[in-house]
């Protein structure tokens, strides 16, 4: 297979796309390209990233010469177009219940995990703790029969889960408090005995840059904020 992506170890739809590739046995070839808000003012994005990341962002895969963005569609499209060991069922019924897991872990337990480190404010980070906690306990349940998140073996749905894993390290600095249930812990360990784990899991020197650049988004929005001019209230507020 002629399959390459485009994506960087930060982004965390990028991990989700390249543990899948990885734990499926895809030969691929990794172009670095890091996501808008690391980018140094100095960095080329290749021409064929311009010409089909709609919205230049990663992550990106090129099978042959198609090209697909956003990790959902492209986890889901590799599926289709490249054959090796699949992540995602195919009785009808196993097949729904991945792609429903897939979707509650994206709506309820990214954004949650987001919100822990592009918070500002004490209060704003600690009901994002508290949420990714509460879906993070509900996952933990899922797991409580088979070991995975939507059946009995590995599947799409641990893709999309597995940054959670990788950064929890990195969460836990930038203000992530909630209590990891037996469960979810015990998931993680069975995670990082697959073969898709390596290539995304982080040192510890990536953590600390996680962390770090983090910490100094928070410091230049507070800054700017102190800066920002007080504007007059209007009659009848």
């Amino acid at each position: 297979h002629d399959v390459a992506l485009y994506g960087h170890w930060i982004c965390p739809f990028a991990t989700r796309v390249q543990f899948a590739i990885v734990e499926r046995g895809i030969d691929h070839d990794l172009i670095d390209v890091p996501p808008s808000a690391v980018r140094g003012p100095d960095f080329e994005l290749p021409v064929e990233f311009v010409e089909h990341s709609p919205r230049l962002e990663i992550p990106m895969v090129r099978v042959g010469d198609d090209y697909l963005a956003d990790s959902i569609p492209v986890l889901e499209w590799l599926e289709e177009r490249v054959d090796a060991p699949a992540l995602l069922p195919t009785d009808r019924t196993e097949r729904r219940l991945v792609r429903d897991r897939m979707a509650w872990i994206d709506r309820h337990a990214f954004r949650p995990m987001i919100g822990v480190y592009y918070g500002l404010e004490p209060g704003a980070i600690a009901q994002a703790s508290d949420a990714l906690a509460d879906a993070l306990a509900e996952m933990g349940h899922w797991t409580a029969e088979t070991g995975w998140l939507a059946g009995p073996a590995p599947s799409l749905a641990e893709a999309i889960a597995m940054p959670i894993h990788v950064r929890m390290e990195g969460l836990r600095r930038l203000g992530f408090t909630g209590e990891l249930t037996p469960e979810w812990r015990a998931h993680g360990d069975r995670c990082r005995e697959l073969a898709g784990w390596p290539a995304v899991a982080w040192s510890a020197e990536q953590t600390d840059e996680f962390v770090g650049r983090f910490e100094a988004f928070r410091r230049k929005r507070r800054r700017a904020a102190q800066r920002s001019p007080q504007m007059p209230e209007r009659a009848g507020d």
